[in-house]
């Protein structure tokens, strides 16, 4: 048992030592257990697969405008990352940009970067440079690894499972361990860990978007709508996996004028309307 219990230890530690990426825009260490190369070509393909099984609208000058934005928020992402010493950082990024008729009010993007809108949505952004704060956002996701590192997190979380039920030999114990590990690990630590995703994301979003030359200040207007859009039906932030409305406005507000230096940096003095 002794061998087990070390063998398990051993195999979590060299994980965390061996796969570990770099956070362009934090210079942390961040999990890396699924590589790039793997995760892109099933993102890839996933993302064919959903556009295969939805309707994917074309042409229209909301589905333009999309394409215009995401393409916008892709040159800022290169410009800020050549400029901090990340030259070649999206060279196995391959864009899309789509909008799905769907009711529901999201957008995301895949690792490598592909991005989908719903046009339900649409009317909570309300202006372009509301779809280019929610574009900024989710781009963020992908530019910082975040789903490398949910996954990984995850993955951990498993083998956490996996080691506490060999090192626990007593049959009583493992049943506590097992009713109150789960419930732990993810109020204490997965849901915190999705929490400060987000909070990163907007922060990232906010100045890749001032970058692309859209107003910064506007993104607070937009999670004002999102609050009221919501009805008041949000849970408790520490039972989310996204901060407060009322946090995230707060922070975005706070951001905002620094993201507007960060723009002068790159010679965006005047944002469009």
């Amino acid at each position: 048992m002794i061998n087990i219990k070390n063998s398990v230890l051993l195999l979590g530690v060299s994980l965390l030592v061996l796969t570990c990426a770099t956070n362009p825009f934090t210079g942390k260490k961040t999990m890396a257990l699924v590589p790039n190369s793997d995760l892109f070509p099933t993102s890839f393909a996933e993302y064919n697969q959903f556009l295969s099984e939805h309707k994917v609208v074309s042409g229209t000058k909301d589905a333009q405008m999309i394409t215009r934005v995401g393409e916008r928020i892709a040159i800022a992402s290169k410009r800020w990352l050549t400029a901090n010493g990340y030259h070649g950082y999206l060279k196995d990024y391959k864009w899309e940009y789509h909008l799905v008729n769907d009711k529901t009010q999201n957008a995301w993007c895949m690792p490598g970067g592909k991005i989908v809108f719903y046009t339900g949505i649409l009317p909570v952004a309300k202006t372009e440079t509301g779809v280019a704060v929610i574009m900024g956002h989710e781009v963020a996701h992908a530019l910082a690894n975040h789903g490398q590192q949910r996954m990984s997190a995850g993955m951990l979380q498993q083998l956490g499972a996996v080691a506490g039920n060999v090192v626990l030999q007593n049959e009583s114990d493992r049943n506590l361990f097992n009713q109150y590990y789960g419930v732990g690990s993810q109020v204490g630590v997965m849901l915190p860990f999705s929490r400060s995703h987000e909070t990163e994301a907007d922060k990232i979003g906010l100045y890749i978007m001032a970058i692309a030359g859209y107003n910064p200040m506007e993104a607070s207007k937009l999670w004002e709508r999102m609050k009221a859009n919501s009805g008041g039906g949000a849970p408790s932030e520490m039972l989310s996996t996204h901060p407060s409305n009322d946090s995230r406005i707060a922070n975005l507000k706070a951001l905002a004028p620094k993201a507007i230096e960060e723009a002068k940096k790159f010679g965006v003095t005047k944002f469009r309307e």
